[in-house]
């Protein structure tokens, strides 16, 4: 777990430099900085869709996985919830800001494969590099959406805690790069549709996408039953 310690403090570090830069910025700059990161959103989710689409064994999952956690996600009304919820303590648009420095601090292969790699052999590797890359992102988010950032931190101390735990008592074949690749795809749509509602082109709700990302997993553990 220290990887994941580490990699919870960065955010936490990142954030609270982000809001110190923040609050030196003044609101006429702001803008840039939303659509820069909106851009770099999209940027980052097609370029993680481009990586590994072409390694998918399963073309069709991603689409699949898409309109049944879509659809599930929907009926949960995950977004507007969430919305709600951050409405009551911030007047900003964090909810926007939180939806997307969460997709971008846990879906992605280091932030996935990381807590496995520690958890199987006890490799930091991964999470070090990822809380490296966090900290920087951190800032920036800070620096445009302010201290409430700092609440993406707990979640991906259960996100990877969850998968640190979970690799302990299955198999690491589970873990396979199948998956892996399986989840970045519909993670890197999921980026990309953030930054698409950063930058207020499409508002895609794409916290009501959030469980197409379990549907992989269902997949593959209905298929290791069968086989």
């Amino acid at each position: 777990m220290l990887g994941t310690i580490v990699n919870t403090g960065t955010i936490i570090v990142g954030s609270l430099i982000g809001t110190l830069i923040h609050r030196g910025i003044k609101e006429e700059y702001k803008g840039a900085l939303f659509n820069a990161m909106g851009l770099a959103a999209v940027a980052l989710g097609i370029n993680t869709i481009a990586n590994y689409m072409g390694k998918s064994n399963y073309p069709v999952l991603f689409i699949i996985s898409l309109a049944i956690g879509s659809l599930i996600g929907s009926i949960i009304n995950i977004d507007e919830k969430f919305q709600k919820l951050i409405g009551r303590y911030s007047k900003t648009n964090l909810g926007q800001g939180l939806s997307t420095g969460v997709l971008l601090y846990c879906i992605g292969t280091l932030s996935i494969l990381g807590p496995v790699m520690s958890a199987v052999y006890g490799d930091n590797t991964y999470l070090f590099t990822n809380a490296t890359l966090d900290l920087v992102t951190a800032m920036v988010l800070a620096s445009t959406y302010g201290i409430g950032m700092i609440f993406a931190a707990p979640v991906l101390f259960v996100w990877q805690g969850s998968i640190y735990l979970t690799a302990q008592y299955l198999s690491s074949a589970f873990f396979s790069e199948t998956l892996f690749t399986e989840i970045s795809i519909i993670g890197g749509i999921l980026i990309a549709s953030s930054g698409l509602s950063i930058l207020e082109i499409k508002d895609c709700k794409t916290l009501n996408m959030l469980p197409s990302l379990a549907v992989p997993i269902v997949f593959f553990i209905l298929k290791g039953i069968i086989h």
